[in-house]
């Protein structure tokens, strides 16, 4: 597609730490083009210790980076200073990425009078009623944008129960960069130690079902006990399932390392990759270990059911099943040429249907439709 004016867009997000939907502004933004697409960065800043590597890995990228301080969770004066970001910077579309970022960023983009495109990156059921509210109150936005792009099929369910109209639904299929974990593929196979690594990458959060991987792992240590498992990420249960490991016979083989600014680095120190989560979307930690060749084992679930077929390019379980969920680890572990087998197709199928190049052209295209429908384009009425 040719164009003759940039589109300016602004990713709005209340970040939280550098996760799924961070890292996939990341991918969107390095794959886009950038002859036809201009993008900037805004942040609420709501704590002086808020460790926002987003903006700093945006910043790299070499686009602009701004914030909007936030004194409480929904600061009417950030939907103010949102606006007026919008106009002195030109934007022609907001788009947005999580419930509070929909609420604050709609209100921006009305006031503004800007376009505005929401993406969910997954929905999750909480035990806190307080953040389920604001959770349903985001979702419930979702009408009032000219946009919803849900990253699966499983997700454009969830928006349609929020009446929003069907000429308004995007589905742009999730992606990864890719060009982030080709330079670090290996030029050849390496050999594989006797004693096999477990790891898993995401969020320490309720829906993850750590504890699910814990129980199974200590199956496996019982006939292997030099298998280790190694679990990177952070969050609100990660002392809850710390304790857990605690109470686990090889408790010795289990570390959590926390949040590390590098995962894919770890994740070539993998011998296979586990999920054992109740709900996503489609896991973009899921799919950089398919793209890596690391065998992937996981509940069958919506969204990880696109990624996995089951014996081809993964191993799934049914949900809860932690004796079929063992076999699985198992065959993945200790059957070699079955592992490299998955690995291959799994490689393959996120290199040719879930890369970030063909999304970000997706949604280069999805910002030309929406200011198109305006008449923008052809009036000139766009930003910079």
């Amino acid at each position: 597609m040719t164009n003759d004016r940039k589109v300016k867009v602004l990713h709005f997000i209340c970040s939280t730490g550098f996760y799924g939907a961070e890292k996939w502004i990341l991918a969107l933004v390095n794959n886009q083009d950038n002859d036809t697409v201009h993008s900037e960065l805004v942040v609420t800043k709501e704590a002086e210790n808020q460790d926002l590597q987003l903006t700093r890995a945006f910043r790299e990228l070499g686009h602009p980076v701004h914030e909007v301080p936030m004194s409480f969770k929904f600061d009417p004066r950030a939907v103010s200073a949102l606006a007026k970001l919008l106009k002195d910077r030109q934007i022609d579309i907001i788009h947005t990425h999580g419930y509070k970022s929909d609420i604050l960023g709609i209100l921006a983009a009305k006031k503004a009078g800007v376009k505005s495109i929401s993406t969910p990156h997954g929905f999750e059921k909480l035990d806190d009623w307080k953040l389920n509210l604001f959770i349903g109150m985001g979702c419930r936005t979702f009408r009032f944008f000219d946009y919803v792009a849900p990253l699966s099929v499983e997700l454009c369910e969830d928006v349609r129960k929020y009446n929003v109209a069907e000429e308004k639904i995007e589905y742009i299929r999730n992606g990864v960069d890719l060009t982030s974990i080709q330079n670090r593929l290996p030029s050849e196979n390496p050999a594989r130690s006797e004693n096999r690594t477990i790891g898993f990458i995401g969020q320490l959060i309720g829906r993850k079902n750590v504890a699910d991987i814990l129980d199974v792992f200590d199956r496996i240590a019982e006939d292997r006990p030099g298998t280790r498992l190694v679990l990177l990420g952070d969050g609100d249960a990660r002392k809850e399932y710390e304790e857990y490991a605690g109470s686990k016979k090889h408790k010795a083989n289990i570390e959590f390392l926390g949040f590390k600014n590098n995962p894919l680095d770890y994740l070539t120190t993998f011998d296979l990759f586990v999920m054992t989560s109740t709900l996503e979307g489609i896991p973009r930690c899921l799919m950089e270990s398919m793209a890596m060749g690391v065998p992937v084992a996981a509940y069958d679930i919506p969204g990880v059911d696109q990624l996995i077929e089951s014996g081809k390019t993964g191993m799934l379980a049914p949900l809860g099943d932690k004796d079929v969920l063992t076999e699985c680890w198992q065959k993945l572990l200790w059957n070699d040429d079955f592992a490299d087998e998955i690995s291959r197709n799994a490689s393959d199928l996120v290199n040719s249907k879930f890369s970030a190049k063909r999304m970000a052209d997706e949604y280069n295209d999805l910002y030309y439709k929406v200011l198109s429908q305006t008449g923008a384009l052809e009036t000139g009425v766009m930003g910079g």
